[in-house]
């Protein structure tokens, strides 16, 4: 049972996140916290139409926040709902709230500001966003998904730059705990810059599946990379894809080109299974250690040149 306003309180204050994660279902994990005394940020006030997601800027004191709910059934309606009502009950107007394909699927969802992964990840076919404001200064935007057993929640308030809100709203018989420390955001492969990356150059590498040297094996993730890719090729029925494996310097050529084709074929066939793509949409290549990208000298470099890129092909 989610405790609304204690929930409500901690998201909304603009001051360091303080302790709450009891009140949140079973294995909610705060994943990113970024605050910005003074900064500009979009919000969404509409679906995608005519190419664009509809907005306008705001500035002031930005605090964007994500976690993740682990081994969590509560729907995306049940994450935000709660968040939604405690707006509401603080004065704030819902300007706009939309659900998955009703918002613009795919293009709302690359329209929009989100946390890179892995801290934030969105399902294009199950996900929650709104947007409200109170007054002149304070506006709030809650992003809701589910992935698989995984609920992630992004929560982006913008409010006046000398404000210095409290979590006097907490309920009274609550004390408060100390300050957590502020968690910066790691520079993963962001899922909009992987799109446009292989929109603008034909090709990406998928970064995050990390095999171990000589093993093909693909667990069951979460893999972001993939998940964007999977969803880019659901959207767009005429795109098809290479994926081309490449090794690290370990063994000899013929091996590695086989071990590299192995694993482009493992993340094809995840690919296939995981959102019932067309296998002909789909090639698997393999070029052994023929193309690094960093040096095979370097543990480091070993672990980077294992990997699987995905090159556009022609419609």
């Amino acid at each position: 049972m989610i405790r609304r306003s204690a929930i409500a309180a901690a998201i909304l204050a603009a001051s360091p996140l303080w302790a709450f994660e009891q009140d949140l279902p079973a294995g909610a994990r705060l994943q990113a916290e970024r605050i910005s005394p003074l900064d500009s940020y979009s919000v969404p006030v509409g679906v995608f139409a005519d190419g664009t997601v509809p907005r306008y800027e705001v500035e002031g004191r930005v605090v964007r926040r994500s976690w993740r709910i682990d081994g969590s059934s509560t729907t995306t309606l049940q994450l935000l709902a709660p968040l939604r009502d405690y707006l509401v009950e603080q004065g704030y107007r819902i300007d706009f709230q939309c659900a998955d394909i009703d918002c613009g699927g795919f293009d709302f969802r690359f329209g929009i500001e989100v946390i890179p992964a892995p801290n934030m990840a969105v399902d294009i076919r199950d996900y929650r966003f709104l947007s409200a404001s109170r007054g002149d200064t304070d506006v709030a935007t809650i992003l809701a998904s589910r992935i698989g057993n995984f609920g992630y929640v992004q929560v982006v308030t913008v409010g006046a730059p000398e404000a210095e809100p409290t979590l006097d709203a907490r309920e009274p018989d609550q004390k408060r705990p100390q300050a957590r420390p502020e968690v910066s955001e790691p520079e993963p492969q962001a899922e909009d810059q992987l799109v446009q990356d292989l929109l603008e150059h034909g090709h990406v590498t998928l970064e995050g599946l990390d095999f171990e040297t000589g093993e093909t094996t693909l667990g069951s993730g979460p893999y972001p990379a993939l998940k964007v890719l999977g969803e880019l090729m659901a959207e767009r029925p005429t795109y098809r894809m290479a994926l081309v494996g490449h090794t690290d310097t370990v063994g000899s050529l013929t091996d590695n080109v086989s071990l590299s084709r192995r694993r482009a074929e493992a993340v094809r066939e995840w690919l296939i299974t995981t959102y019932g793509i067309d296998p002909q949409r789909f090639e698997a290549e393999g070029v052994g250690y023929l193309a690094p990208r960093d040096s095979n000298l370097r543990p480091e470099g070993r672990r980077r040149n294992r990997r699987v890129e995905a090159v556009l092909l022609a419609e």
